[in-house]
């Protein structure tokens, strides 16, 4: 038997392939949206792939669960509570998928969402790991607010909230000390909040160590659970929704995207949609150079579906620009992988510009903070954490644009983060809309903290 994880570092999102050696047959569970890595890793072990395992329908990102089935007859199991829109095998509890030594038994562990499931292997008779999904994270576990929207929606999450203590109380932790988790995210994911960065662990450790696993009451983990979790980028809902029905294949999604000829001039400027926003990748000193009317620098960083997928919302069209044909090839791709290819209005290399952004003098600002308007463009529990300047005005990035107007013009703007990417969106956000100067403070916030 072989277990293989795949990393996915700028999602935080580990998938599985679990290889039958003597039958020469692989289950794949919770894939990501390129299935090329998967199909790999079959053919380097001569082997089959046979089933993919949905542990429940992803809000971070794009699965190739459909895809996988089309090109290789594979089946698909998940939860009957899913409600797919494609043929499932039903997986929960009591469901027992066989091949080689190996038995793939489910487990109903909802608390992330209604129809999560855990998978616990079991090779030649004896437990050996449990793939948790988003339930069970290392030093975490899965928050409950991402799936309810209607109705009572505090209600619900906390409904969430108290089946996740069951689940993780009732099932996961009466596993086998020895039994290793493998979970679907490590840190840096937004399906949790204090995520430690190990890559896998065992029930016992996660007893010893994880706050979600110590003795307390219900009413204590619930709390804990639905307070301060991060925010919920506009693209959650929309994968949800994705992954229950589908999504298209890979490769014909890309090649319907629209590559346009390079923008280096004023000429092939004036062919774009003055109303359609343009995500500008390029490095913020590039963009602060020269930048074009309408563009948000979102830099191609560790971090960028994440934020596209904040700032842009889903369905809405966007021109995607990178500084060479390379990266703009890499950031369709990333864009992809959370179901945005198809709001790419047209993807190009951008090497042009009509509008500077104003540069801050630091010293100035610094003897003289009351004469700007500071923008804080970081989460609320940061700014909870550390507020770093007295009066300035919290508005988190992923809620910029529609509070915009919420931003005084009567001074200049200076917008800061905690480390400089998300203060270069937010400042060119404001600029493409304030009626005064904008500046932003980058990584000199350093400076301040």
């Amino acid at each position: 038997m072989k277990i293989k994880q795949f990393e996915d570092k700028n999602l935080s999102h580990y998938s599985y392939a679990i290889l039958s050696e003597c039958e020469r047959k692989v289950v794949l569970i919770d894939p990501a949206r390129n299935p090329e890595p998967y199909y790999d890793f079959a053919k380097q072990n001569e082997a089959e792939i046979i089933a993919v395992i949905e542990t429940h329908p992803h809000a971070d990102f794009v699965s190739s669960h459909l895809e996988i089935h089309r090109k290789t007859g594979a089946k698909i199991y998940a939860s009957k509570i899913m409600k797919a829109g494609f043929p499932v095998m039903e997986f929960d509890e009591g469901s027992v998928l066989e091949f080689g030594k190996i038995k793939l038994k489910s487990l109903n562990t909802p608390g992330h969402s209604p129809d999560s499931i855990s998978i616990v292997l079991e090779h030649k008779g004896k437990n050996k790991a449990v793939f948790t999904g988003d339930t069970l994270f290392i030093g975490d576990c899965g928050r409950p607010d991402l799936r309810e929207s209607d109705g009572d929606v505090n209600s619900q999450q906390k409904e969430l909230a108290k089946k996740m203590y069951s689940s993780l109380r009732d099932k996961l932790i009466k596993l086998e000390d020895k039994v290793k988790v493998y979970p679907a995210h490590g840190a840096g994911t937004l399906c949790g909040k204090s995520l430690s960065e190990a890559h896998s662990s065992t029930i016992m450790a996660e007893k010893f160590s994880n706050w979600s696993l110590q003795q307390m009451s219900e009413a204590q983990f619930v709390k804990e659970l639905t307070s301060d979790q991060p925010f919920i980028p506009k693209y959650f809902p929309y994968n949800v929704d994705l992954n229950k029905k589908g999504a298209p294949n890979l490769s014909d999604a890309l090649d319907k995207i629209v590559i346009g000829r390079s923008v280096i001039n004023l000429e092939s400027a004036s062919r774009l949609d003055p109303n359609v926003i343009i995500v500008d990748t390029r490095p913020a000193e590039q963009f602060k150079s020269s930048h074009l009317p309408n563009a948000i620098n979102l830099m191609n960083g560790e971090k960028f579906e994440t934020w596209l997928g904040s700032i842009i919302s889903p369905g809405e069209l966007f021109y995607l620009a990178g500084a060479n044909q390379k990266l703009l090839d890499e950031l369709i791709n990333r864009a992809a992988e959370i179901g945005y290819e198809t709001f790419i209005k047209e993807a190009f290399v951008l090497d042009f510009g009509v509008i500077p952004s104003d540069r801050l003098n630091v010293e100035a600002f610094k003897k003289n903070l009351s004469s700007y308007t500071i923008v804080d463009v970081r989460n609320r529990t940061e700014v909870k954490d550390q507020a770093i300047f007295k009066n300035a005005i919290n508005i988190p990035l992923p809620e910029l644009r529609n509070r915009i107007n919420e931003i005084p013009n009567e001074k200049p703007i200076v917008v800061h983060c905690a480390g400089g990417y998300r203060s270069a969106a937010g400042s060119s956000i404001i600029e493409s809309k304030a009626d005064t100067k904008v500046f932003d403070l980058s990584d000199q916030i350093k400076d301040f903290q």
